[in-house]
């Protein structure tokens, strides 16, 4: 079994807690399911925000997935590169699978599907 990286992003409306809450989990949610992630089976999840969305930790939308409350999550900030898509939440989960590159299913959600619109064909 190795250790693969699963990409995600989603955008959020508004600059809100709640807002950037419910956008992560959702997610998060969607890459579980077409994943098919056990929380054991999950070695870190890094998230970052566009430097706009300053209200809330995204991690905090996922704790209460259950089997969540001890997965590593950790959370940053984008770098403000001109022209960057706003409002952006971004999703770096590593997880342990026997699954090949071409089996992952990376989730691009809103205004994030203009990041890869190769990938997000595929969501």
């Amino acid at each position: 079994m190795g250790v693969r990286g699963i990409r995600g992003a989603t955008t959020a409306d508004t600059n809100q807690a709640d807002e950037i809450w419910q956008r992560s989990r959702e997610l998060v949610e969607m890459m579980i399911r077409d994943n098919d992630i056990q929380p054991d089976d999950v070695a870190s999840v890094i998230f970052t925000v566009s430097p706009d969305l300053d209200q809330a930790y995204p991690a905090t939308g996922v704790r209460d997935i259950p089997g969540w409350d001890m997965v590593p999550l950790m959370c940053s900030t984008e770098i403000p590169v001109p022209g960057g898509l706003p409002r952006c939440i971004r999703v770096m989960m590593l997880v342990n699978t026997d699954k090949s590159q071409d089996e992952i299913r990376h989730v691009f959600l809103r205004d994030a599907r203009k990041l890869r619109p190769d990938l997000a064909e595929k969501s």
